[in-house]
């Protein structure tokens, strides 16, 4: 692998930014110059972890030093010249910090090589694009956009042209493979997708996808915002995750050449007790894949305008069939989609990986396509907090790279729960904003 001085001077950088988020998806970072990029690469870039925010440290800590992966070094010069991101894993006295979501994800990915299997994960990132009123108040930013089924209407398309393309552009010249660009169901919004990845190169690309959005709006006075539900109108905002696994450079979900799957889907034991485990976890995952209060406003909708929620309720698995938590659209991968807006792609996959696993590890079975679970999905973030206390493989996970992540990941999203229901509405999209 080539290192971050030598990337740095062959792309022409001049500033990077050394990156890592917290916990709820907080992007934080350092604009370093190209000058001290040795110092950078070898040193790493110091941060009071406290005032980062949730990532488990008081004011009296010690650093948190983002050291930089170099495999992650992004130029992104159509957002500033010579500007670059490089994704960073906090440590701490010279060791990785356990509550940092790439330091966890990491060692989930790790565990799953100790099994002989590499996760590939694709992601569908969805989100609002609003500008402001003449009192300030936030709005959907094309005034034409009112059609009551407005999903994939050309025309809502190509007045967002300029935006779309943009960020079209940026994602090919980065060799992300962008693919297609679409109104979504809601309104204002929309969905621009890229190829899959190795599961940290995703996750990875969904924070970078997510500042690109964000940025990129605001130079046209817009605002992206990945809020799950912020019209009580409106579908949600998903963030839908294909996940697939390798074994000795190969696909371990199809069924393969010759073997017969009498469920009619395809695919290989592998894969079925990878679902198993998913729909085994699913309540207690859902605090991973929907970790705010908003995030049960779209879960619990059931109706929007333009007739679907596209929101799961239950733990159910199919076919080529969006009503449920997992959706298998062929042989080669499954679609997880509980998740949404809200969530950190580093903890979610985390999260499917790790449920996926245990399934493996233990030869579940889910039963037949379509059957459903006895209990629904949780209603709110306090039930989810509780599945996933009370789950050992989830909390195993939070808990992966070291110990103490999952009770003070519990106790925020309770505080969180608390501090919502009682101030907030859950459709002030400005307090969400200001918090997230």
């Amino acid at each position: 692998m080539t290192d971050l001085p030598t990337l740095a001077r062959e792309s022409g950088t001049t500033f990077l930014l050394a990156l890592f988020v917290d916990l709820r998806g907080k992007p934080c970072a350092k604009l370093v110059p190209v000058e001290a990029v040795d110092a950078l690469a070898t040193e790493g870039v110091g941060f009071a972890g406290y005032a980062v925010g949730a990532i488990g440290q008081e004011p009296c800590d010690p650093d948190l030093m983002a050291i930089p992966d170099p495999g992650s070094f992004t130029p992104i010069p159509f957002v500033k010249p010579g500007l670059a991101i490089v994704h960073c894993d906090p440590h701490v006295e010279g060791e990785p910090w356990p509550f940092a979501p790439r330091v966890l994800l990491k060692s989930v990915l790790a565990r799953a090589a100790e099994a002989g299997l590499a996760p590939y994960v694709g992601a569908e990132v969805e989100y609002f694009l609003l500008d402001r009123d003449e009192q300030g108040r936030l709005r959907t930013a094309d005034p034409a956009d009112t059609a009551a089924q407005p999903c994939y209407d050309a025309r809502g398309v190509t007045r967002m042209y300029d935006h779309l393309t943009s960020i079209s552009r940026a994602m090919n010249d980065l060799g992300w493979g962008n693919y297609a660009n679409d109104h979504e169901d809601g309104n204002g919004q929309f969905e621009q997708n890229f190829a899959y990845a190795d599961a940290l190169t995703t996750a990875d690309r969904v924070i970078t996808l997510r500042y690109l959005l964000s940025v990129l709006a605001e130079e046209r006075g817009m605002t992206a915002t990945f809020m799950p539900k912020p019209f009580g109108d409106r579908t949600g905002t998903g963030l839908h995750l294909h996940v697939s696994l390798q074994r000795d450079g190969r696909n371990a979900f199809p069924a393969g050449p010759g073997a017969e799957d009498p469920r009619g889907l395809g695919l290989s034991p592998t894969a079925y007790s990878f679902v198993a485990g998913v729909i085994e976890h699913a309540c207690a995952l859902q605090a991973l894949l929907a970790p705010t209060v908003n995030s049960y406003k779209r879960t619990g909708a059931l109706t929007t305008a333009s007739g679907a929620s596209w929101a799961p309720r239950r733990a159910t698995y199919g076919g080529n069939d969006r009503t449920h938590y997992v959706r298998v659209p062929d042989d080669q991968r499954v679609e997880l989609r509980g998740g949404d807006g809200s969530a950190n792609p580093y903890l979610a996959i985390a999260g499917a990986v790790g449920a996926g696993l245990d399934g493996i590890s233990r030869g579940l079975d889910p039963g037949d396509p379509g059957a459903t679970t006895s209990d629904p999905l949780p209603l709110t973030l306090l039930h989810a907090v509780e599945a996933l206390e009370a789950d050992p493989v989830l909390t195993g996970v939070l808990d992966a790279a070291g110990e103490g992540v999952a009770p003070y990941f519990a106790r925020l999203k309770r505080e969180e729960f608390f501090t919502w229901h009682s101030q907030v509405s859950p459709w002030e999209i400005d307090e969400y904003l200001r918090a997230f």
